[in-house]
């Protein structure tokens, strides 16, 4: 009689807790309970969809198999296969295809680094939540938004080691690292060692000059030889302090390179050279605080230094050097209030930012480039359902100032944006989204530093660049049932006044810089994506692809241009082994006047898991001694240029993955939230 009154309360909490959260658990998800005595019922499956529709995304419950399988963050995320997304295990980037913004990778909705991503810990993973049609909670230019729900460890530690070394290659990541747990702290810290040393670089460039006199002058330029080698470790050291309505959590990260990173290209009568180093101590101050009523309160603070010694060669036409010697300085805050509201959830925050830039330039290249630049963002965003109709709506306002010698500029910038879906069958979802945006330039491109690129071509900061406005539809119908998910969609963008390159000729020599007066530059997709369960638990197929047409006016030029991008990939769970095979065409498109193809990728995965110890065998670009990494065409009136690079190290790649995890007394509780809003941006100029 008693287990029986047991089994009848826990049926009941769990009716309950799915009426509550209204999305069906994890497929395959299992959830154990202890009675008071201690004595362990059975489990209990509850199983449903493992992707549940969002008004902004996707809510992905990954698999017990998926789980088990991922030796890290970035070998979860790249067995579910996210649409526009390609993800490198290996190399442990994160890629968007497409250039309709930047993906932002978060751990509880906390900007998430490197480090973070390979130190995860897989048990306590709840859930992802994929935002492709990011609201304006999350600023300006991020167009997909990976956010990994963890649960917190109140007890016990977690010791462990990710160690990626390349077989046929010099490249590794090695990463180790310990968390401690007591009462509602936590202890955390872990240090990483990164090293390349590629060789075998291949680059040809067939360039066609038109000068004023209307005599065209042809070059070729092949490298011979060339290498490109890196060291640098970084140390992470954290505490947070939390509690069921409370998180404080600090983060203190030094990133230094040990040597120079340097690269080396050798032509046929000439050779060039590059060496930077960089060290960045970053601290990350977090705190949340939920009240009563279902209000809550984030504020943010990081603070980031940067400091930079570069040298530069380019000695084509004679010898051309200079040195760059910079220092960065910027503060970041954030401020957010959230108040869940029936039917709607309130968000309204605020985001400011100051950076000081000091890059000296000596050398052939002799400048002194000063900037202070400030950024102050608002926002306010509803977000929720009136009966089957889901809805996300919201609006930011920015303004932004840039300093820099005797020029400064001030720009008021609007970005309102609206999200509705609604389902028209059980099965099928209607969903569009409406946003006006502006495009802000790096910082680099509106400095008011010339670099010389080779003997023909200069590389010319704009300071008078101002944000182009982005305006851009998105249409998809979804279709998803337990074993099948298809996706059609139609992309629509239009930059006006868009910030486009140009190039210019004087004297036999040619300046290309941006400029943005009278340039329109605008894009449109379809693209289906489709994933099918076929033996659940064990085999899935991915297939996805588009078709791309692009188009670019200015008064200078009218290009356009139509291309396919698609990939596949096949993941098999056969009990302790893991297989999983990925392919893609690489990223075809056009901007300005540069036609380009990011390298396509194909890679096969094979891991093998034991009780504290998993080994993952990577092949990467198999079958292809010296596969393509990049190919890019200028189409200018004066200047046309076919260039492609191969790589020798990365063809026939073979990686091995050794993670090695220990730990003790973990029982989890609440949200753990991570941070890492590190800046990177340095504002130097460059002719690589």
């Amino acid at each position: 009689m008693k287990r029986l009154i047991l089994f009848s309360m826990v049926c009941l909490m769990t009716t309950v807790t799915l009426a509550q959260n209204g999305t069906p658990a994890a497929a395959n998800d299992s959830v154990g309970w202890n009675t008071m005595e201690g004595e362990k019922l059975k489990e209990i499956i509850v199983r449903g969809s493992k992707i549940v529709q969002r008004v902004d995304g996707q809510t992905i419950y990954p698999t017990r198999q998926q789980l088990e399988s991922s030796t890290n963050g970035y070998s979860l995320l790249s067995k579910l296969t996210l649409p526009h997304l390609r993800i490198d295990p290996v190399m442990h980037t994160i890629t968007a295809l497409s250039n309709v913004g930047s993906v932002q990778v978060r751990i509880n909705d906390i900007v998430a680094s490197k480090e973070d991503l390979l130190v995860l810990d897989m048990k306590a993973v709840q859930h992802i939540d994929y935002i492709d049609n990011p609201g304006v909670r999350y600023g300006e230019g991020i167009a997909y938004v990976v956010n990994i729900i963890v649960k917190k460890p109140v007890s016990g530690y977690d010791l462990g080691a990710d160690l990626t070394n390349t077989l046929t290659a010099v490249n590794g990541d090695e990463t180790v690292y310990g968390k401690f747990n007591d009462g509602k702290s936590e202890f955390g810290v872990n240090y990483s060692l990164n090293y390349q040393n590629f060789k075998g670089m291949e680059y040809e460039e067939h360039a066609t000059y038109e000068l004023e006199s209307g005599e065209q002058r042809n070059i070729l330029r092949q490298q011979l030889d060339g290498q490109d080698r890196s060291l640098s470790h970084n140390i992470q050291l954290t505490y947070s302090l939390s509690d069921s309505n409370y998180v404080f959590q600090s983060k203190l990260s030094g990133l230094r390179d040990i040597q120079p990173h340097r690269s080396w290209t050798k032509f046929a009568t000439y050779e060039d050279h590059y060496a930077s180093r960089t060290s960045s101590p970053v601290l990350d101050l977090y705190f949340h605080r939920d009240f009563r009523h279902h209000q809550s309160l984030t504020a943010n603070a990081v603070g980031t230094y940067i400091h930079t010694d570069s040298y530069s060669e380019h000695n084509e036409g004679g010898s051309y050097a200079y040195n760059v010697s910079g220092k960065t300085y910027s503060l970041w805050t954030e401020a957010i209030y959230e108040n869940r509201l029936k039917p709607f959830t309130l968000s309204l925050g605020t985001q400011y930012g100051q950076k000081y830039i000091n890059n000296v330039y000596s050398g052939d290249a002799n400048a002194n480039n000063s900037m202070r630049s400030s950024m102050l963002y608002l926002f306010g965003q509803l977000k929720g359902r009136l009966g089957k109709l889901g809805c996300q709506g919201g609006l930011g306002v920015s303004t932004r100032y840039y300093r820099q010698d005797g020029w400064n500029d001030r720009f008021l910038l609007f970005r309102p944006k609206l999200t509705v879906s609604y389902p028209l069958t059980n099965n099928l979802k209607a969903k569009y989204d409406f946003e006006v945006s502006q495009h802000v330039s790096q910082i680099a491109l509106v400095s008011d530093v010339s670099i010389k690129k080779n003997t023909m071509e200069t590389l010319v900061g704009n300071p008078e660049i101002s944000p182009n406005c982005v305006t851009s539809h998105d249409f998809r119908l979804t279709y998803s049932t337990p074993k099948i998910m298809t996706e059609l969609q139609g992309y629509w963008r239009q930059n006006a006044n868009c910030n486009m390159e140009k190039y210019t000729r004087k004297d036999g020599l040619f300046y290309q810089t941006q400029t943005n007066a009278d340039n329109e530059c605008s894009f449109f997709f379809i693209q289906s994506y489709n994933r099918w369960e076929a033996i659940p638990e064990h085999l899935s197929v991915t297939l996805y692809g588009g078709i791309y047409r692009f188009f670019n006016f200015t008064d200078d030029y009218r290009h356009t241009y139509t291309t396919f991008n698609g990939g596949a990939s096949i993941e098999a769970y056969l009990g302790q082994w893991t297989l999983t095979a990925y392919a893609d065409n690489g990223w075809n498109f056009m901007e300005g006047e540069h036609r380009g193809h990011q390298a396509p990728a194909w890679y096969l995965t094979a891991s093998y898991r034991m009780k504290h110890l998993t080994l993952s065998l990577y092949a990467q670009h198999p079958f292809c001694a010296h596969p393509l990494t990049n190919k890019t065409e200028v189409l200018n009136c004066y200047i046309h240029k076919e260039v492609s690079q191969h790589c020798r190290d990365f063809g026939n790649m073979l990686t091995l993955n050794m993670t090695w995890n220990l730990s003790s007394g973990r029982k989890y509780r609440d949200i753990q939230r991570t941070m890492n809003h590190r800046d990177t941006e340095t504002g130097i100029l460059q002719s690589k």
